[in-house]
Parts: C-alpha cells; sequence; structure tokens
C-alpha cells in the first residue's frame, strides 16, 4: 500500500470516528498528501469538521475542501438567516457585538465590523456557522491594533515556549506593524495551526500570515 493510500485509509476512517458528522456522502482522494475532500453534507458546520478530521490525520500536508453544503429541507429565507445571526451575535458576544453587521445572501453569511481580539472575531464566526440554513461564512471583520510590534514579537515568543505542542526554536517570527509572519517546518498539521493560534493570541495582531511548512 503506497503513502498516499495509507494516508486515504486513515482520512476515511478519521470522518467516520468525528462525533455527530454523517460521511455517508464524502469521497476522499490523495496525491502526494495533499487531501482533496468532496461530496455533499447538510451543514456547513459539518463541512468544517469534516476539513479538521483531515487535518489531524498524521502524513497529511494539506487539504482541499471541495464539499459542497446542500442544506436540503433546512432551508430558509435570507432574513430568517439574518435575524438569527443577529441574536447569536448578541448572545455570545453582547458587548462587541455591536460593532458587526451580518449580511446574508441566498443562505452564504457575510461578517463585518472591527473588534479588539482576535478570539472576539471568532467567536463571531462560530456563532453564525452552525445556524440552521447557512451555506457558509465569511469574515471581513478587522482588529484594531494598538500594540508595538516589539511587544507583540516578544508575547508570541513566550507563548511558544509556553505551549508543550510547538518546537518553539524551529519557527521564527517576524512582525511588521500588526501583521505577524511565521517561517520554518514542523512536524505536523495540529502544530502548524497551534503556532498560528497562538500568534493570533497576542494582543495588537491584526493579521497572521502563516509560511510553516511541515516536514522532517
Amino acid at each position: 500500500m503506497s503513502n498516499d493510500d495509507t494516508i486515504k485509509h486513515n482520512v476515511e476512517h478519521e470522518l467516520d470516528w468525528e462525533a455527530g458528522l454523517d460521511a455517508s456522502g464524502l469521497s476522499v482522494a490523495v496525491k502526494d498528501g495533499v487531501v482533496t475532500l468532496s461530496g455533499l453534507v447538510h451543514r456547513y458546520a459539518d463541512k468544517l469538521r469534516a476539513e479538521r478530521a483531515a487535518k489531524r490525520v498524521k502524513g497529511v500536508f494539506g487539504v482541499a475542501d471541495d464539499i459542497e453544503v446542500n442544506v436540503g429541507t433546512d432551508a430558509r429565507s435570507d432574513a430568517e438567516i439574518a435575524h438569527d445571526a443577529v441574536a447569536a451575535l448578541q448572545l455570545h458576544l453582547p458587548v462587541s457585538s455591536k460593532s458587526i453587521k451580518a449580511t446574508v445572501e441566498n443562505g452564504h453569511v457575510r461578517l463585518e465590523g472591527e473588534v479588539q481580539w482576535h478570539y472576539q472575531r471568532q467567536a463571531a464566526e462560530a456563532a453564525v456557522r452552525a445556524l440552521r440554513g447557512v451555506r457558509s461564512v465569511r469574515s471581513q471583520i478587522g482588529l484594531l491594533p494598538g500594540v508595538a510590534p516589539r511587544e507583540i514579537r516578544g508575547a508570541i515568543q513566550a507563548a511558544f515556549h509556553r505551549n508543550a505542542q510547538i518546537e518553539a526554536n524551529r519557527i521564527a517570527i517576524d512582525v511588521d506593524g500588526a501583521e505577524v509572519v511565521l517561517k520554518g517546518t514542523v512536524k505536523t498539521w495540529p502544530e502548524r495551526e497551534e503556532a498560528e493560534r497562538a500568534a493570533w493570541m497576542a494582543p495588537g495582531v491584526a493579521s497572521v500570515r502563516n509560511d510553516i511548512v511541515i516536514g522532517p
């Protein structure tokens, strides 16, 4: 069995293992460690769940998510989805939701506005992506920077050294204003994602470009 065949087998099992995900309508293809997911799911949250499951598998270098969301009987009007999106934002972000606007077109949700912290942007996306009838979520929420680049870099380095999942000495951190660029090599996809997540947690970060590659 080739390495790609092994990865395909493991991804298929990981999709079946993922709690709450019906993977019966999904197909997996692998070439040179890059996984392509295709097929249909009924909720946007399931599309993201399948993508995360594939990224967890050892040997996966990249994931092309071609899964389509067919809401079927969950189809709703844009007005109904927008109403629920506003309510969900107010529930999960009672203060910062005032600066976020949700626009819905054919079931596709676009979030706009500005918040202080990246976790607030993540919370806004999480609040709406599980709503019934949502086909996709695109976040255009910006962040309000206000921290010196030297302080940003120091905060990220400290976070990397505290994190047991990250080999800090294999990752370089460049900061230009409020933009962070991560470079280097890690052994697994989850470690790459954890490094990006940790970088986003630093105060004052407005964007993160993850150029970390996966290798030995």
